[in-house]
């Protein structure tokens, strides 16, 4: 055995770390965000270790700066720095719709078509049985709560065009529609399968056109 492999199998043998202890947990915590895995968690643990001490500071202050102020907002559900959020609170907005969205990054799909002015709702995800999520773990009962002044007029359901994202739709339709308020499903454009966040404005515009009475 030469001399480099008596060294390398020395440490596996030891069960040496491959770097230092405060890349390791770099690493780590990289390994936390959404698909990221262990390669690609270290590429950004070198990336960021190879930038300005100035620069990588300022990433982690706007971490903890957003994770400090940001909040929900106590009405539509949606993360905002002032409660209520600008949604809720703009004055050209019409009260008489409301717009329900899984997660707080889909509004910004609708906001990108400039053709919707009205409410927004944050469910804060989808039914899904399987996942332990049911009609509690989502912000149902505020929805209805919100009903109560009857100024909606109507409801339009932009959850996801999944699986989960249609039988929750379909679940708040049966919900709503005995309260008297017209219940309607964003239509063409957005493909079976496929996640708001990544529809661009011109499919966004044809979904929210076609949307139909559920």
């Amino acid at each position: 055995m030469s001399l480099v492999c008596a060294v390398v199998q020395g440490m596996l043998n030891k069960g040496m770390p491959d770097f230092a202890a405060p890349v390791e947990r770099l690493i780590d915590e990289l390994k936390h965000l959404p698909g990221i895995g262990q390669k690609t968690a270290q590429r950004l643990a070198f990336h960021l270790l190879r930038l300005a001490p100035e620069d990588a500071l300022a990433l982690a202050d706007a971490i903890r700066d957003a994770k400090e102020k940001i909040r929900e907002c106590s009405v539509c559900g949606n993360i905002t720095d002032a409660d209520p959020c600008l949604y809720c609170t703009g004055a050209s907005r019409s009260k008489r719709t409301i717009c329900v969205v899984e997660e707080p990054h889909n509004i910004m799909a609708i906001e990108k078509t400039r053709m919707y002015s009205g409410m927004y709702h944050v469910l804060g995800g989808s039914l899904a049985p399987l996942q332990g999520r049911g009609p509690d773990q989502l912000k149902i009962k505020q929805l209805i709560e919100r009903l109560k002044g009857g100024s909606v007029e109507e409801i339009i359901m932009a959850t996801n065009p999944t699986a989960e994202g249609e039988a929750t739709a379909v679940y708040l339709s049966k919900l709503l529609k005995p309260l008297g308020v017209r219940v309607t499903r964003i239509g063409v454009g957005i493909p079976v399968g496929a996640d708001l966040e990544y529809a661009d404005e011109i499919t966004m515009m044809k979904a929210m056109e076609g949307r139909r009475d559920l």
